[in-house]
């Protein structure tokens, strides 16, 4: 099997696929899997033999899901390899925000003036504690829209630092919910946190729902002089109506890891701004984390047809037990699966387990069994009206 590499990806995760006698043929046209992290595959013709796309990193925007589905494609992300990454540097954007640190900062450069003496020096750093005097982040209020891996991380944090804590997520397991704090409250709407928090820190994925959620009338509800975080996408926040509410001061500051042309002419006016050139994720920790998940989720797809953070297809897996194993995907219509074994019962294919799991209009499954499967059967398989793709893993 050969895979192809579209951007710097950590020898740890990439030495998964020598161990596994993959090939690394990044010039190959059509390669069965593909490994990524910001490459831009929304423009992407899919390869006839391409089976799954593994993004380091939770985001996948950068790839146009729809038409990976439709092909049945199995698309990966890392969900939380990099959580911890991104926790920090929103705790240091709460910091930041409240204390003019950067500023400060950028301000000592004038002190570096010959014949200064370090007298001088010393009474103008006085003076400038009172212009770059802050507040502190105890006693104040958190909002977190997005309870996943990274923001139930930065409630958490928060929280130690002596803050108050409000968070609402629309779709927050059972299994995230019962990690969380007792004390961390939950709302059942978007709005009720908005209104009620000092800083708002988002932690949700680009979608067509999400696209511009903060926009000006989510803006209006933000208490006057509160702060926005944002770590999640730059296009979840509508641009325009930020400026807006940056103008008329209701909002005290911006912070995110998106620049846009915008956003940077308005450092050099303003001090309502923190942005940083998209390090949430950049540490050798995480790049190391997202390389070694998703190098292997895409090798254990390939090599058993097992799925785990897929974010198109159903998590399936199954443990060995036959001499042979087909993973066919479909669509998640009636009748297919009727088909799938009346087309192996008619090939004298005995199904030692037939797992089927499905996720909205899609469906996938795994079929052992110890009688031998030639390229001819899974050829008849693969013309079944609904099969988009069907393979022999072994």
């Amino acid at each position: 099997m050969k895979i192809k590499i579209l951007n710097n990806i950590a020898k740890e995760g990439l030495d998964i696929f020598d161990l596994n006698n993959f090939q690394i043929a990044n010039e190959d046209p059509n390669p069965s899997g593909i490994v990524l992290r910001s490459h831009d595959l929304t423009e992407l013709q899919i390869p006839k033999k391409l089976l799954g796309i593994a993004r380091a990193g939770a985001g996948t925007n950068n790839i146009n899901i729809d038409e990976c589905s439709s092909h049945g494609v199995v698309v990966f992300n890392t969900p939380g390899a990099n959580a911890n990454a991104v926790k920090e540097m929103v705790i240091c954007s709460l910091i930041l925000s409240r204390r003019d640190l950067v500023s400060g900062n950028r301000n000592l450069d004038s002190l570096i003036t010959e014949g200064k003496s370090d007298q001088e020096i010393s009474s103008e750093i006085e003076g400038m504690k009172k212009k770059y005097q802050g507040e502190e982040v105890k006693g104040k209020t958190l909002g977190v829209i997005g309870l996943g891996a990274i923001g139930s991380m930065v409630a958490e944090q928060s929280m130690s630092l002596g803050m108050k804590v409000n968070a609402y997520d629309p779709g927050l397991t059972v299994d995230t919910a019962l990690r969380l704090p007792s004390s961390l409250q939950r709302f059942e709407s978007m709005e009720e946190v908005l209104q009620n928090s000092d800083f708002i820190s988002l932690h949700l994925p680009l979608t067509k729902n999400t696209k511009g959620i903060i926009n000006e009338a989510k803006l209006k509800l933000f208490k006057k002089n509160s702060v926005l975080i944002n770590f999640s996408r730059g296009g979840v926040v509508d641009e325009n109506s930020l400026i807006k509410f940056l103008d008329n001061q209701h909002l005290h500051k911006y912070v995110t890891d998106f620049p846009t042309k915008q956003l940077l002419q308005r450092l050099n006016t303003k001090k309502d701004v923190v942005i940083f050139p998209h390090l949430g994720a950049s540490t050798k920790e995480s790049e190391v984390n997202c390389a070694v998940m998703a190098c292997s989720q895409l090798c254990d797809f390939i090599k058993e047809g097992r799925i785990i953070n897929s974010v198109n297809f159903p998590n399936i897996e199954s443990e060995k037990i036959g001499k042979h194993r087909l993973f066919i995907t479909n669509k998640n219509e009636p009748g297919i699966i009727s088909n799938i074994a009346e087309c192996l019962a008619s090939n004298k294919i005995n199904i030692l387990e037939f797992v089927n799991k499905s996720r909205g209009t899609l469906a996938c499954n795994i079929i052992d069994t110890d009688d031998n499967i030639n390229h001819t059967i899974v050829s008849e398989l693969e013309r079944i009206s609904g099969v988009t793709i069907a393979r022999l893993c072994y």
